[in-house]
């Protein structure tokens, strides 16, 4: 029988390559997925076994010091963090573990290996130099940096108010001690003239 003149055409290939097309794209986007939560995973699941060989570390660590964190981190790259400014973290592959600390200068690595026992005996001296400034500023034998900072800032700027303050002044009382030496000896020359001409006047 011939096909009715007008009748609508099916458009079934075509949508049905595009729905296949949809459903690849989607079960990609979900194994990609997958592989990141597993490497996040993954990352986090070491961070914790490293954190696990601090432990004895951290728990020496005075209760009164709130210096430091010790805690892991989650997101797309978890973190064991030490303190505000340092940190371990993995490094791209997954294996390499990176002790780093943020300064003034930039990010510095303190430690980088895939074994687990430098990182630690890094991170332990460095808890111990942190505790060691911090008893040191409680007694006052170490000026922190910032206060260092500032204490020079207001020297060097004290520095040339104190030069104007010794060189400027001598100068100044100088001037005008020759300044009032001059006006005391023209008003004496004047005084001396206009005395000889009111004389001649009633002599």
């Amino acid at each position: 029988m011939a096909e009715a003149v007008g009748s609508p055409r099916r458009t079934v290939g075509p949508n049905k390559r595009l729905a296949d097309a949809i459903r690849d794209v989607k079960n990609a986007a979900a194994d990609r997925q997958d592989v990141v939560v597993e490497l996040r995973e993954a990352s986090r699941t070491r961070l914790e076994l490293l954190a696990a060989e601090l432990a004895p570390v951290f728990e020496d660590v005075p209760a009164d010091v709130d210096l430091f964190d010790f805690t892991v981190s989650s997101g797309l790259q978890p973190r064991l963090w030490i303190d505000s400014v340092s940190h371990v973290a993995m490094g791209r592959d997954r294996r390499t573990y990176r002790f780093v600390r943020d300064t003034r200068i930039g990010r510095v690595v303190l430690a980088e290996s895939a074994a687990t026992a430098p990182v630690v005996d890094q991170v332990t001296r460095y808890v111990a130099e942190r505790l060691v400034e911090r008893e040191r500023l409680m007694e006052g034998g170490a000026e922190p940096a910032a206060a260092r900072g500032a204490r020079a800032a207001v020297a060097e700027a004290a520095g040339p108010i104190r030069q104007r303050a010794d060189g400027s002044w001598p100068a100044f009382s100088t001037a005008l001690c020759l300044v009032l030496a001059g006006a005391i000896g023209g008003f004496l020359v004047t005084a001396a003239l206009l005395w000889e001409r009111i004389s001649g006047l009633f002599g």
